[in-house]
């Protein structure tokens, strides 16, 4: 490491820095586990060691008690997320991933995610090394999609302005690519690769990776769909005549917490400037080696990057990322946010092509009964001749319609349930995090939780007469941010089973973070609070005033400012 600012002559690493260290550039013994039959699962440091490669070793916690009873060992299964920046999948690759999923996995789903990808949930041991071959024959991999790296690399899903979203797109794989872990682990264990007699070299996330995850993302304003407040790297695009001439960069955004320990909080970006296209990477890959120069190897709860901005200063941690790019930062080109959902339904690009948005519901494809969802999309995918977009609020596009295929793609959407007219605004802006059964740190449900709950939150909404309006809602099962819930105009984050703490407070355009309300109340106390709210929102608020904007003025709730220092208070 270079360039460190002076910390204590002696610091005790947390033991993730000596399992990275003693790793072998991410290998681990992860290939001499994999012929391990004795148990279903991995076994040391490779239980953290296979999260670098896209993995984390799961269980069925529905069936925990009674396999234990039964003096079995938990059913225990990794969930894989696949690498793929800006969401976009081709029809051919699609349909790879669909029989994998009906076939090899416990559940029989494709989990679309908020980091704009999709996972595979319930892959047993024996099924791990094919699934990852699979990937590689369809062009896909999962490599950097967890642990201490640079994970998925978000883009703006806009269908509409078809020639910027290209060239934003392009450059999140740009991005992503430059960031990539550079050892030969992954090729090595997974697609048989050679193991070359050469000396691993990791020159951006060094020899021991980064300190704590790290995300980013392309946004293309006026749609913040993003969320780019939850990342640690968010470049904003600037473009002129419908063209994209650079970025504003902004850094040091997070969301995730932990219960009763103030010292972690939700954090906002901070604006550093605008930089011409030609610095992008160079910027990137400043800011992500000063994070790993600088970021806190000790404390892991600490280790972020939000949390390197507050123990030196924005105005330093900028100037160091100038200094190792090579750049200045020119002032922030003015922009705004006016909305965060997709565009549900079809829209018509400047491309003259046709994107039709599929809400899917929490993201999971799955045949239920009588809305055979996953089937749908394999059919769909049979005929549709542009790409599919995943988007981070869990939605999926079918992008790139000709007119003359637009009926056919419609009635094929229509037969399998995945187009009903029914859907109210509010269900298409909710959203949850996985949690129970698969997610080992769910502390409540989420997922599962979120359906029904949202069918009484539109029973609220009739009652008080504003059914065709929207409050942005989120659930996550517990503190670690992944359903962005600390985004959100009411956002509920899991204590213990059916208990939550309610925040509100946070905006549309995703550019406030929420207050807690109240604490560890029941989903039915919720409920109350948010009948009684919702009433006054709808005889008090102004005129197009949102749920949060109006909880606010209306000084229910004091909003957050600086959350490192009020969220608290």
């Amino acid at each position: 490491m270079s360039n460190q600012p002076t910390q204590a002559a002696e610091v005790k690493f947390s033991d993730n820095e000596r399992m990275k260290r003693e790793s072998d550039f991410l290998r681990g013994t992860i290939a001499e586990d994999l012929k391990d039959g004795l148990t279903g699962g991995f076994r040391g440091d490779n239980f953290q060691l296979i999260r670098f490669h896209g993995m984390y070793q799961q269980d069925d916690r529905d069936l925990r008690t009674e396999r234990a009873e039964q003096k079995l060992e938990p059913l225990v299964n990794v969930m894989l997320r696949c690498r793929l920046p800006g969401g976009i999948i081709t029809p051919q690759q699609w349909l790879g991933i669909d029989k994998f999923a009906e076939e090899d996995t416990l559940y029989g789903s494709i989990r679309l995610t908020t980091r704009q990808t999709f996972q595979f949930h319930g892959v047993l041991k024996n099924d791990i090394k094919p699934m990852h071959q699979l990937l590689n024959r369809l062009g896909l991999d999962s490599i950097a999609t967890a642990g201490d790296v640079n994970r998925n690399v978000l883009c703006t899903s806009n269908p509409v302005e078809s020639e910027l979203h290209q060239q934003a797109y392009e450059w999140a794989k740009k991005i992503s690519e430059h960031l990539l872990p550079k050892t030969r682990a992954y090729a090595e264990i997974w697609l048989d690769g050679e193991k070359l007699e050469t000396t691993d070299v990791e020159p951006i996330l060094g020899a021991t990776y980064l300190p704590r995850k790290f995300k980013t993302a392309v946004v293309i304003p006026p749609d913040n769909d993003v969320d780019l407040h939850a990342n640690d790297l968010c470049f904003v695009a600037v473009g002129e005549n419908g063209q994209l001439v650079g970025f504003n960069v902004l850094v040091g955004g997070g969301l995730a917490m932990t219960h009763g320990d103030k010292l972690t909080y939700p954090r906002k970006a901070s604006e550093f400037g605008y930089i011409p296209l030609e610095h992008t990477l160079a910027v990137a890959e400043a800011v992500v080696a000063t994070q790993r120069d600088w970021g806190n190897r000790s404390e892991r709860k600490n280790a972020k990057t939000k949390y390197t901005l507050e123990r030196f200063g924005v105005e330093a941690f900028k100037q160091e990322v100038e200094k190792r790019a090579a750049i200045t930062f020119l002032p922030i080109v003015p922009y705004t946010f006016t909305r965060r959902g997709d565009y549900i339904g079809w829209v018509k690009g400047i491309d003259k092509q046709w994107h039709l948005t599929l809400f899917i519901e929490n993201g999971r494809l799955l045949d239920y009964p009588g809305r055979p969802l996953k089937t749908g999309m394999a059919e769909i995918a049979k005929v549709h001749k542009g790409d599919f977009r995943l988007t981070a609020n869990q939605n999926l596009i079918v992008a790139g319609v000709a007119d003359e295929d637009k009926a056919q793609i419609e009635a094929l959407a229509r037969q399998y349930g995945l187009i009903s007219d029914g859907v109210s605004e509010q269900r298409k802006n909710s959203m949850a995090c996985v949690s129970f059964p698969t997610c080992p740190l769910a502390m409540a449900e989420a997922e599962r939780f979120l359906p029904d709950f949202i069918t009484q939150i539109e029973q609220v909404m009739t009652r008080h007469q504003v059914a065709e309006e929207h409050i942005i809602l989120r659930v996550t099962g517990c503190p670690n941010g992944c359903g962005r819930a600390m985004l959100a105009e009411v956002g509920l984050v899991g204590k213990a089973p059916d208990r939550y703490n309610l925040h509100l407070g946070g905006n549309r355009e995703g550019t406030r973070i929420p207050r807690m309300y109240r604490e560890n109340i029941t989903s039915a106390e919720i409920l109350s609070e948010l009948d009684s709210l919702i009433g006054r929102w709808a005889i008090e608020r102004q005129e197009q005033e949102g749920f949060g904007d109006y909880v606010i003025r209306a000084d229910i709730i004091k909003p957050v400012i600086d959350s490192a220092r009020d969220f608290y208070d």
